[in-house]
Formats: structure tokens, C-alpha cells, sequence
């Protein structure tokens, strides 16, 4: 017997057919005489549609009633899998974020888990009752209900697979596990039967959608097994797991890449203590994150150019910002540019393998990709360059590190 955390997002549970499969998966584990609890998203498309309504009502003044209109998508799902599973003669109960309960910080509309009592829904298990909860939502301090934001479901499941000391916690989707990169854009890609925590953390702060950061960060810290599954086959999937569990690889693990990236180039700034902190601290109190980071000095002019990305969306808005402090950062000119990508080589054969980034940047010279700026941590090194060569940049180094299926 084991317990279990079952998580099903959006598609997983995008009508009433899928709802009826997902019933059936939680009953093959329960019949096995496990103890499940089940996390689920809201109907594909629902959280989408009350969003809609609740900005187009007017101006949303208080992220409180934001909260309040968008939550209760998943209400309606736990609701219908509860019925669905006794209709198969699971006995199951639906609980929401309030009633477990999720104690969350009260930025609404992004609140933190703070911590969960999960008491009831150990006893509840314990008397092989099947739990349905209600992700992306819990309660904040002051009693009023929040949601998590992005990736709030996975994150849900992954913080109840913590509290309730599950012994795997599978993330349902709609890939089949984790691949050595996109395999629309490399059709070789393959699928990876386990992978780091820290790899996929990287993969994930780089781009790839299959799990969300905060969700693998946190089962990092809580020593969480994590599995991705596909909702739709029985194939077995990809386990997320601590470094130690898998052997000296000698392989790259994947090539992530992001699509959604802009560069912006501040030029002349003077060259003195301080100027960075200025600037970065302007973008960051109007929560503009900002990922890779290039500053060139200039001994004979006594000043410095910076280079940073920001996500695409955040472009105008950070130009700005800076533009609107020209006179205090007393720079010459700022340059934008939002049509690059982020192409990423991810795995911890680099703290033991030579010859990466050659590997890397050898691979981008000889297909003519002109690197823009380089950012490296001990197991990945990034690169932004045009977006129109992002394809041809992940098929080639997909092949170059050799992850080419057959």
C-alpha cells in the first residue's frame, strides 16, 4: 500500500468524457489499495472565462472578490470528479482550499503556501475515503480565499504530497513525461525515464511547460517524488528525483528554450559604483523581472552599457521605467529589441564534462546564429539570439549533444 497524490490540470478534465476517464485512473490506484488524494485543476477554458467576467464588470479594485469569482472553477470539478468516483463505487469527498485548509500569505491573486493542516484528509484517507482538492486556491490571513497564481494546481499538489507524507506525488498532463526538448521543433526528442530536480528546474525557469518552477522547487525542498504522466496513456512517464538517485551521467540532459523573450540595451551609462543597483532596483520595486544580465565598461570613456532580458510582455513597460529616470541613471540612449530567444543546454554531466559551451557555441557559429548575450549557472548555460533561428537552434544542438532518438 502506498499513498498517493494524483494531480489533473486543465485538459485532463476538460469535459465530462475526460472527468470519466480521470475517475477511472484514480479507481485503478485505489483498487490496488492504495490511498489517493486527487488534485484537479478547473475545466480547461473556465478560469479563462471568469477572469474575462470579472475585468469586464469593471475595474477590479479588490483582488480579494478576484479571488472569490476566479476559485471557484476548480469548485465545480472537485464537485463533478466526487460524483464520478462514486458513481464507480469509490467513496469520495470534495474538499476546497478553505476546508482542508491551505493556509496561504495574502498576496492575492499570487499567494505563497504557507502551510497546510491536512489532519482531516489524513484520517479521511487513513479510512480509505478518496480526497478530491480543489488546486490553485487556500485561505490567507484574514479568512478571505486566495488563489496561487500560475502553476498554482501543480504547486497545491505538490504541497499536499509534503504535508500528508505521500510516497509519489504523479502530475497528470498532456504529454506522456519529460523530453530532451520540444518534440514539435525536434522531432527526435526523446523521453526521459528520470531526470534531477535541479535539471528540471532549469528546464523550467528556461522555458519548458511541463512543470511549472515554484511546483519543482518546492518538491526539491520537501524531498517529494514527483511523476509526470500523460491523462490519455498508460505509458510510464518521467520521474522527477534528487541527484543522488540517478548515477554519473556522461549525457546533457535537454535543450529548453524560450520564445516569449525581449532584450534591452542601456547605453552610456556612467561607469561608477552603484549604477546597476540603480537601475535593477527601479525595474524590481515596479516588478519587472529580469533574467540574464551583460555589462561592458569602457576604460577610455569611463562608462558602461547593459544588457539585460526581460519576458516580452514586460518590454514597453521597463523601457519606461528607464526612460523615465534618464536623468537620475544619466545614461545616453536605451535600445529594445523583443524578437529573441532563450535557448538553454541543461544537465549535471557539466560539472564533470569539459567542452559544453564549445560544443554550444561552436554548434550556433556553424548555422550562422550570432550569440547576443551568455549567462551560465553550474549546470546550464544560456544564450539569447534572433528568434527567427530559435528552431533551427534547438534541432542543432539537440543533435550535437547527441539526443537524437535512434
Amino acid at each position: 500500500m502506498a499513498r498517493i497524490v494524483q494531480k489533473f490540470g486543465g485538459t485532463s478534465v476538460a469535459d465530462l468524457d475526460r472527468i470519466r476517464n480521470v475517475a477511472q485512473r484514480v479507481k485503478t490506484e485505489f483498487d490496488a489499495s492504495h490511498e489517493v488524494a486527487v488534485v484537479v485543476s478547473a475545466m480547461s477554458g473556465t478560469t479563462n472565462q471568469l477572469v474575462e467576467w470579472a475585468t469586464t464588470v469593471g475595474a477590479v479594485h479588490d483582488a480579494r472578490e478576484y479571488d472569490a469569482i476566479v476559485a471557484t472553477g476548480e469548485q465545480v470539478t472537485v464537485g463533478l470528479l466526487a460524483i464520478a468516483l462514486k458513481n464507480l463505487g469509490v467513496d469520495a469527498r470534495s474538499w476546497l482550499g478553505w476546508q482542508v485548509p491551505i493556509h496561504t500569505d495574502d498576496v492575492h491573486g499570487a499567494a505563497r503556501i504557507d502551510h497546510i493542516d491536512a489532519a482531516s484528509i489524513d484520517q479521511r484517507l487513513s479510512q480509505g475515503q478518496v480526497a478530491v482538492i480543489a488546486g490553485f486556491q487556500g485561505i490567507g490571513p484574514d479568512h478571505r480565499i486566495t488563489t496561487l497564481g500560475r502553476g498554482g494546481s501543480d504547486t497545491s499538489a505538490v504541497a499536499l504530497a509534503a504535508a500528508l507524507k505521500a510516497d509519489r506525488c504523479d502530475i497528470y498532463t498532456d504529454v506522456d513525461g519529460v523530453y530532451t526538448t520540444d518534440p514539435r521543433i525536434a522531432p527526435k526528442a526523446r523521453k526521459l525515464d528520470r531526470i534531477t530536480f535541479e535539471e528540471m528546474l532549469e528546464m523550467a525557469s528556461s522555458g519548458a511547460k511541463v512543470l511549472q518552477t515554484r511546483s519543482v522547487a518546492m518538491a526539491m525542498r520537501h524531498n517529494v517524488n514527483l511523476q509526470v504522466r500523460s491523462s490519455f496513456t498508460d505509458a510510464p512517464g518521467t520521474f522527477v528525483v534528487n541527484e543522488d538517485s540517478i548515477m554519473e551521467q556522461e549525457t546533457i540532459s535537454g535543450i529548453a528554450y524560450s520564445p516569449d523573450e525581449a532584450k534591452i540595451t542601456i547605453v552610456g551609462l556612467p561607469d561608477r559604483p552603484g549604477v546597476a543597483a540603480a537601475v535593477f532596483g527601479q525595474l524590481a520595486d515596479h516588478h519587472v523581472n529580469v533574467d540574464m544580465i551583460v555589462q561592458t565598461a569602457s576604460s577610455t570613456t569611463k562608462t558602461t552599457d547593459i544588457s539585460f532580458s526581460v519576458g516580452r510582455l514586460d518590454n514597453e513597460k521597463a523601457v519606461e521605467i528607464i526612460e523615465k529616470n534618464q536623468d537620475s541613471l544619466e545614461f545616453e540612449t536605451i535600445v529594445a529589441d523583443p524578437n529573441v530567444s532563450k535557448i538553454s543546454v541543461v544537465g549535471t554531466a557539466m560539472r564533470s564534462q569539459p567542452g559544453v559551451a564549445k560544443t554550444m557555441f561552436e554548434t550556433l557559429a556553424a548555422k550562422g546564429v550570432n550569440i547576443q548575450v551568455i549567462s551560465t549557472s553550474e549546470i546550464k548555460i544560456s544564450v539569447l539570439i534572433d528568434a527567427e533561428y530559435t528552431e533551427l537552434a534547438v534541432r542543432s544542438l539537440h543533435t550535437a549533444f547527441g539526443l537524437d532518438e535512434g
